[in-house]
């Protein structure tokens, strides 16, 4: 952005909102030019702090008027380059907008703004006897987890981000505010907004109320560590205890480096062989049937050792451990950054999947850890790489891509959860075919001027250049 068309836009702003709310400060701009990924950092010109929809609508109209791209941002905890104003422009915090607005708890749905965070919500939804289910593992903001269609370890039983929503208020490029949605748990009526703004990645429109399902406090909650002999009979032993139909409510694998790294973390004694992290949710009485099942499942796969939690404190230490496997291997290899995978495949390829995926970390001397959200299919190499080295970059980004292209080839997904971003983008086209021609049509009828997040998620072609 040329100084002149900064010093227009900037009071354009300031008589929308207010001074405080508008800055260039290098230091402000330079943390909301990256996320938690490996790409390269770029500055917005601006960042704005909204604290109202009708704010919102007011900055969208400027960036239309002048045609100045515009970024939404939550916290930056993405991990595929989502919130990096690749074009400069003016990025949006969402950080004042952070109050739950109502709870309905007869309904069991809550609304909220987009910066509230996760762990913000559930306090507030523990009064009611009630929590939010989607657990990414990083205390994001409900905006940011809508923007990518997050999920995470509990989606095996409750299902995605993109089940939750409800009602989506959205500010479309131009300044129009929208519903998505009603309050009501179905409708045939219309197409399905609420899906197709949910996962849009900031391309679409940007969310400043969000109508969300919330659950029950389950009465009893039990957990177990599970070692293998290998990846392969952990998988199988889960595809049986999903085929038994037991309400499993997590299920997660971490193969023996990760566990070997959790121990070093965490200063746990796990055994260090390849680990399934369950939790199970009900009633006392049903619970136990289901825990003594998944037993004898897990006992006729091979299983060498299980051990069960059943008071918060263990059961939170076996979670903590998990979530904060990132941090074990930031923590292990220091002056190295982390490129964290993101494929989704049938559950009965996952196991090949896997061991492809070890394989190739093995014969291509790079260093990492593989975990995954089993039940679904999904999982994530926690890959160390040093940025200073040229090779070792290239060597990760053909890693990354190799375990990708096997995914495809198997009807799965680039990315299940973690977004498309900058980083899976290039595989747009190989995973959906003629369908991302209807994407790029919808990005065109929404947003004609290419203005919300350009060149990320679904590209579309800038009319007008600012």
């Amino acid at each position: 952005m040329t100084l002149k068309n900064l010093t227009v836009v900037m009071d354009a702003l300031k008589a929308a909102l207010t001074e405080e709310q508008v800055t260039i400060n290098e230091t402000v701009r330079e943390l909301h030019g990256k996320d938690e990924s490996y790409h390269a950092l770029q500055l917005p010109d601006i960042v704005v702090f909204p604290e109202s929809t009708q704010q919102v609508s007011q900055i969208m109209k400027i960036s239309n008027e002048f045609k100045v791209p515009v970024v939404p941002f939550g916290l930056g905890s993405s991990l595929e380059g989502h919130v990096i104003p690749v074009n400069g422009g003016i990025t949006i915090d969402f950080s004042l907008m952070n109050k739950v607005l109502e709870v309905k708890e007869h309904d069991f749905l809550v609304k909220v703004q987009p910066g509230v965070t996760r762990t913000q919500l559930n306090k507030e939804l523990k009064k009611y006897g009630l929590f939010f289910s989607v657990d990414p593992g990083a205390d994001a903001t409900l905006g940011g987890m809508v923007a990518t269609n997050a999920s995470g370890t509990t989606s095996v039983k409750y299902g995605v981000m993109r089940d939750q929503v409800r009602d989506l208020e959205v500010v479309l490029a131009d300044g129009l505010v929208i519903h998505t949605g009603n309050l009501a748990a179905k409708s045939s009526s219309g197409l399905h907004l609420n899906g197709l703004f949910t996962g849009s990645e900031g391309t679409l429109g940007c969310f400043t109320e969000m109508t969300l399902r919330v659950y029950g406090i389950p009465e009893h909650v039990s957990a177990a560590r599970a070692s293998f002999p290998s990846v392969n009979d952990a998988v199988e032993a889960v595809v049986s205890i999903l085929q038994a139909g037991i309400p499993v409510a997590r299920v997660e694998l971490v193969d023996e480096p990760s566990i070997k790294q959790v121990n070093l973390y965490s200063e746990t004694t796990y055994t260090e062989k390849p680990t399934l992290f369950l939790e199970f949710h009900g009633n006392e009485a049903g619970l136990k049937q289901d825990v003594e099942f998944m037993n004898e499942i897990v006992l006729g796969h091979g299983c060498q050792e299980i051990q069960f939690e059943s008071d918060t404190a263990s059961r939170n230490k076996l979670w903590e451990a998990r979530h904060n496997l990132a941090y074990a291997f930031i923590h292990g290899y220091p002056g190295k950054k982390m490129m964290v995978t993101d494929v989704c495949l049938p559950i009965s390829e996952l196991a090949g999947a896997v061991a492809h995926a070890r394989e190739n970390l093995e014969s291509m001397d790079l260093i990492g850890g593989i975990v995954g959200h089993v039940g679904d299919g999904n999982f994530h190499v926690l890959l160390m790489m040093d940025m200073n080295e040229a090779e070792e970059v290239a060597k990760a980004g053909k890693f990354n891509e190799r375990i990708v292209l096997y995914a495809l080839e198997r009807g799965g997904t680039c990315t299940g959860e973690h977004g498309v971003g900058i980083g899976k983008q290039k595989y747009q086209q190989q995973e959906h075919g003629d369908a991302l021609r209807v994407m790029e049509k919808i990005k065109q009828a929404l947003d004609p001027h290419n203005l919300l997040n350009p060149n990320k998620n679904v590209k579309a072609e800038k009319k007008e250049a600012f």
